[in-house]
């Protein structure tokens, strides 16, 4: 069998299982088992175990639970809604105020989790009734809440680029460092579009009402004191990582002790809490770890069969520019991103890109980057699009899944332009791993 028909049978048997309901981990694992034993036999299978073995006994791999943990607490306690209030007091007369003070909030909650669905969920519980509240545009409001709810993969410390570290085999610590400018530069295209919209329409944004800006200033500043806790968890992770004081899986176990210490000072630790984001850490490991057994599978034995070496060359030699060509490939990732999670993308198609990538001559730090980016449009485009769901979760029952369809599609042509952007200017991811390397 030719590695263009088995290319094509392998596709065609995974997106059969997918159709008929099995779970993606199993359908990836199931049709790497099927097409091993099919091309190289029953022993074939312990090369492809070694290989899921080497993957998941890597050390930095421990700090996944970390991370998880860390972001499960913090969704039990009120650290977060109270970084969001002592926020939002801020806003003043400014058109579209609660909106831009939304998206600040964001950057930081993203700062203390990494992780999408529990930000989308707070913002959605916390912020869209305070938006709408103010007779915000609920289009508006929706994005704002779904886009910046979404920056956890654009902010360290994210579980997309430590699983990218892992699979690209680049420097964990380099990619926080190079994702933090983009990360920004996507916040504050955001905070743009808001504003000048807002600026342009005041309607769309109406500021605080007199009342509520009359707050004393004395007042507004001793909720400040709420942004310390939030701030002391972000630089428990980050200060200890950029300052060279601690590694990746270290210095998320030292976030796991700064929100629990965080959660004790304000008197919200309890067994049951930490019992309760035990249980959710260990379910999603779970998921984490089966799709990789799945994809590593997968990928391992279309290795075997010559399958990386041919997409490596028929990728790689395109008659175009090494732009295009990457081009091409956020394409591929934006489209696999309407079906696929991105941990099974990643898996699947970083192992085959990674390579080319290297060949056109680009930074793999800067493509781990540019993958994320890519995966925010991923987090918000239909028919997947799991912030969408996650907001329709908690979002008033008058609010529909297509009202939120309808409302982030111009907060996914911003996360585009961010994309050409980091394209055109790869220094806008390397320059800060750059700076402190030397």
């Amino acid at each position: 069998m030719s590695i263009e028909f088995a290319t094509l049978a392998m596709v065609g048997a995974l997106a059969a299982l997918l159709a008929i309901g099995m779970p993606m981990a199993f359908a990836l694992g199931a049709v790497g088992v099927g097409f091993t034993l099919a091309f190289f036999g029953f022993d074939a299978l312990l090369l492809i175990s070694s290989r899921i073995y080497g993957f998941v006994t890597n050390y930095v791999l421990l700090s996944v639970p970390m991370f998880l943990l860390m972001a499960s607490i913090m969704d039990r306690s009120g650290v977060a809604r109270d970084l969001y209030r002592a926020m939002s007091v801020w806003a003043g007369p400014l058109p579209g105020g609660v909106g831009l003070l939304t998206l600040v909030a964001a950057v930081l909650m993203a700062a203390t989790t990494g992780i999408i669905g529990g930000e989308v969920i707070l913002l959605g519980l916390v912020a869209l009734p305070q938006m709408l509240r103010l007779g915000y545009d609920k289009k508006l409001a929706i994005g704002i809440v779904c886009g910046g709810g979404s920056l956890g993969t654009m902010i360290p410390p994210s579980i997309v680029l430590v699983f990218y570290g892992l699979t690209a085999n680049v420097s964990i610590g380099d990619l926080f460092l190079a994702v933090i400018g983009p990360g920004l530069m996507l916040a504050g295209l955001y905070a743009a579009y808001v504003f000048g919209r807002c600026l342009l329409n005041p309607a769309l944004g109406p500021p605080l009402p007199e009342a509520e800006r009359a707050m004393p200033l004395a007042e507004r500043l001793a909720m400040l004191k709420n942004l310390v806790l939030p701030l002391g968890i972000a630089f428990s992770v980050l200060g200890t990582i950029y300052l060279g004081l601690a590694a990746v899986t270290e210095a998320a176990a030292m976030g796991v002790l700064g929100v629990i210490l965080a959660a004790w000072l304000r008197g919200e630790l309890t067994i049951r809490m930490l019992e309760e984001a035990s249980l959710q850490t260990m379910a999603a490991c779970g998921i984490l770890l089966w799709l990789t057994f799945g994809a590593t599978a997968l990928i391992g034995v279309y290795n075997l069969m010559g399958g990386i070496a041919y997409m490596r060359s028929a990728i790689g030699y395109l008659p175009y520019e090494p732009w295009v060509v990457v081009l091409i490939m956020m394409l591929v990732l934006a489209v696999m991103g309407c079906f696929i999670d991105w941990i099974g993308i990643l898996l699947l198609t970083m192992p085959v890109l990674v390579p080319i990538i290297e060949t056109l001559g680009y930074d793999k730090v800067w493509f781990g980057v540019l993958f994320c980016l890519n995966m925010q449009i991923s987090y918000l485009s239909p028919p997947f699009g799991p912030a969408c769901f996650y907001l329709k979760g908690v979002a008033p029952p008058e609010i529909s899944l297509q009202e939120i369809y309808a409302a982030v599609w111009p907060f996914m042509i911003l996360q585009a332009i961010a994309i050409g952007l980091l394209i055109a200017f790869p220094d806008l991811a390397l320059w800060l791993p750059r700076v402190l390397a030397g």
